[in-house]
């Protein structure tokens, strides 16, 4: 029973700081939309930015083995992670990246989300990198950085353009670096 409260708690939390931010939604409304208790919430979590730490955590690991199989399926070169971006960009509840709407709404650099959030985008640096070495690039690490800095760039884009065209423009760049 308790474990799937933690779950309902996590899937609701993470449903909702995904769709409005993790400052707009309060403990009071996960708790209520979970079904979860005050003090089965404290069982589980010491409060609420143990919560987001946890949510973090859970999606980095989600969102790089969605990445792996879609990169995989979609081919297995480096490239590939555009046209991964661009199915995730066509999707209706598309907000953005989680990690990146974190480290804004979440300025301290010493804050346990902030770090969870910078530390995700140093775990997907490293799998683009292995791409890249696999594929033979000279500077596997420099070109995932300057990879990622086009793949985070074209998740903003399109959050504010609401299309997929933003991968397929990153894409392009990202091709002329190879």
């Amino acid at each position: 029973m308790a474990t799937r409260a933690r779950q309902r708690l996590l899937d609701t939390a993470e449903e909702l700081f995904y769709a409005e931010g993790v400052r707009a939604v309060g403990l009071e409304r996960i708790l209520a939309e979970s079904g979860a208790g005050r003090a089965s919430f404290y069982r589980h979590f010491e409060g609420k930015n143990d919560l987001v730490a946890a949510v973090l955590r859970r999606r980095d690991e989600a969102w790089r083995a969605w990445l792996d199989e879609r990169v995989t399926a979609l081919g297995g070169g480096p490239l590939a992670v555009f046209d991964a971006l661009a199915e995730r960009f066509a999707r209706a509840d598309f907000r953005g990246c989680a990690f990146i709407n974190t480290m804004v709404e979440s300025a301290d650099p010493e804050s346990a989300a902030h770090k969870i959030a910078d530390e995700h985008k140093k775990r997907v640096t490293g799998y683009v990198a292995g791409l890249l070495r696999n594929d033979g690039a000279a500077d596997p690490e420099g070109t995932a950085a300057r990879f990622v800095l086009l793949m985070d760039g074209a998740i903003v884009t399109a959050l504010r353009e609401r299309t997929t065209e933003a991968a397929a423009r990153a894409k392009e760049l990202a091709s002329a670096l190879l």
